[in-house]
């Protein structure tokens, strides 16, 4: 299973789920990140930190330790 922050610009998948616990968890599922949700990276920062994904039809920044905690299943 590979996480959102191994995948690079480009690349989509499907989450599958939101590993993690507590506030941070909770922030990921209530940004509309839950199982079954369509993703798409668009791109990352220019050193790295933090990444910038599509979901459902808007633009969502990442930091890379919070993209690490989300499972992702890629076609």
């Amino acid at each position: 299973m590979r996480t959102l922050d191994q995948l690079n610009p480009g690349e989509a998948g499907v989450v599958t789920k939101v590993t993690g616990s507590g506030a941070i968890k909770r922030r990921i599922v209530d940004m509309g990140l839950v199982a079954g949700t369509a993703i798409k990276v668009q791109k990352f920062a220019p050193l790295g930190d933090p990444m910038e994904v599509k979901v459902k039809n808007f633009n969502l920044s990442l930091r890379k330790t919070e993209a690490a905690l989300i499972e992702i299943q890629t076609p």
